[in-house]
């Protein structure tokens, strides 16, 4: 089943992470893909621990996307792309029950990725695999193809108000 986290609120990758953390107490095997993040997170050292979950991100932090470079988005581009293929070749090898694709719409809205492979990817999840998106504004074409669709909305938040992120909560 294809599920999608969304909206404009705080909590879409911890929904995703909840769901992981469920999986893997079950030993179900979860591939957790995380696009435009490069930073250590505090969720990172968590899923460490678990042999159950395994996590692919890019090799470094590129930096938010209004102020990177072309040459910047290149580099990110073709580092989403080999997380694609690596995520397929997993699917397909039978090694994944729960994948996760952190921060997908974004990556796609954005270009960041190959939308084709993408597509493909979504559409073509073997049966009996779930598949998590989470981010903001997804394609109609996802929307459609989901089972599950959670909109996250932003009530309140202490950004908003000068608090910056908090490690432990935020990061």
């Amino acid at each position: 089943m294809l599920h999608i986290y969304c909206g404009d609120g705080k909590g879409k990758t911890t929904a995703a992470l909840g769901l992981s953390l469920r999986a893997a107490g079950c030993g179900m095997r979860v591939h957790f893909v995380q696009f435009l993040k490069g930073s250590p997170t505090s969720e990172l050292a968590a899923l460490a621990r678990l042999p159950e979950i395994t996590v692919l991100r890019c090799d470094r932090d590129y930096g938010f996307t209004f102020s990177m470079t072309p040459e910047t988005k290149e580099k990110l581009t073709a580092c989403h792309n080999a997380m694609l293929a690596a995520a397929m070749d997993r699917l397909y090898a039978g090694g994944t029950d729960l994948l996760v694709l952190d921060e997908f719409c974004a990556a796609y809205n954005q270009g960041l990725l190959d939308r084709e492979l993408a597509a493909r990817l979504v559409h073509g999840c073997p049966a009996g695999t779930e598949l998590v998106l989470t981010g903001r504004d997804p394609a109609p074409q996802f929307l459609e193809a989901a089972d599950y669709i959670s909109e996250i909305r932003a009530v309140r938040h202490p950004y908003t108000s000068g608090i910056p992120a908090r490690r432990g909560i935020e990061f």
